[in-house]
């Protein structure tokens, strides 16, 4: 069998630190399609890029990965709706056609709807895209324009056809008001997002927050062998302003490339802009002073961490170059 794996498709630099809310990995599923006779509506929120496997079918034809339905024989047209993995404010959207060359939508549009106990019923469909035309095997980028919290969308493609992925990139909302219960401050599905970073040739950053633990290697965040000078460094957002009580660094996998250090700067600011962060974050106060870290290792810091009363930011430095699984940051939220 001949597997074509789709190119990889850089993201636009103002919507790289947004997140993917229809991503599966934190939770997003489609609970009702109306057609998914060819290909499972589920497949398109995967995150890895679509493959094509030529020879490749099953009972009812011929296999692809994404989301397909059966032609049409009359009037109307297919729908799916996607539950968020966490709510959000809507800022752009991904209807990926790859492979999908003679039997993709053509035109699709999006609406939007709030229900956070999921009783769809009493949701009030709001327009995000207007039906817009698509094209075979490629992305199609929409700037979305809402301040609105969304935590259901429902893509609408005419009359039929195939969508390989779709992304739904957005600002996570928290919806949690405990003040008491501890949870990870830092992690993608509580708000957490990258800013600005030194390097990321083997690995983005953006992993450090994913769910779990790295499934490989390519699952983290990895710089190319540093040759001059310094170390390298990540800026990330916290979801909420919080205390920290707990900090894991994760380098699983990273056996012969793991930093030989890492230390964390942090602040809280309310009001600076993303490219101001960069130039201050040199100066912010440690929340944890350089620990020598081990292979393949999880390493979990308590007693070590600085006083902070709250932080929104962090910068991680990792000294000199190399590779970090994940980072937990445990702690409470902070009004």
């Amino acid at each position: 069998m001949a597997t074509l794996i789709a190119p990889t498709f850089d993201l636009p630099s103002q919507l790289q630190t947004l997140t993917n809310l229809a991503d599966t990995r934190i939770g997003a599923k489609v609970i009702e399609c109306s057609d998914d006779f060819f290909a499972d509506a589920q497949r398109m929120l995967q995150f890895a890029a679509p493959v094509f496997v030529e020879d490749k079918f099953d009972d009812h034809g011929k296999w692809m990965d994404g989301w397909e339905t059966r032609r049409k024989r009359h009037a109307g047209y297919d729908w799916a709706i996607v539950q968020l993995g966490v709510a959000g404010k809507i800022q752009a959207l991904d209807i990926d056609t790859t492979f999908f060359s003679g039997n993709y939508p053509a035109s699709a549009s999006v609406e939007a709807g709030y229900a956070p106990q999921g009783n769809l019923e009493q949701a009030e469909w709001q327009p995000l895209l207007a039906n817009s035309i698509l094209g075979p095997s490629q992305h199609h980028l929409f700037e979305v324009s809402s301040d609105a919290v969304y935590t259901h969308v429902r893509l609408n493609i005419f009359p039929d056809g195939g969508v390989a992925r779709f992304r739904v990139y957005g600002e996570v909302k928290i919806q949690t008001t405990d003040h008491q219960g501890t949870l990870d401050l830092l992690a993608l599905e509580n708000g957490g997002r990258v800013i600005a970073y030194s390097d990321a040739h083997f690995g983005h950053p953006r992993n450090l927050i994913n769910p779990g633990r790295g499934i490989n290697m390519g699952d983290g965040w990895e710089t190319k062998r540093r040759r001059t000078p310094g170390f390298d460094w990540c800026i990330l957002a916290l979801g909420q302003a919080g205390q920290i009580e707990k900090i894991d660094i994760d380098t699983a996998h990273f056996k012969g490339n793991y930093p030989a250090e890492v230390s964390i700067q942090a602040v809280y600011i309310e009001d600076a802009t993303d490219p101001q962060l960069i130039p201050q974050s040199m100066f912010w106060p440690f929340l944890l002073e350089a620990q020598p870290m081990q292979m393949d290792h999880v390493h979990s810091f308590i007693e070590q961490i600085l006083k902070h009363d709250k932080i929104s930011h962090i910068r991680v430095n990792m000294i000199p170059d190399g590779g970090i699984s994940r980072i937990r940051l445990w702690g409470t939220l902070v009004d």
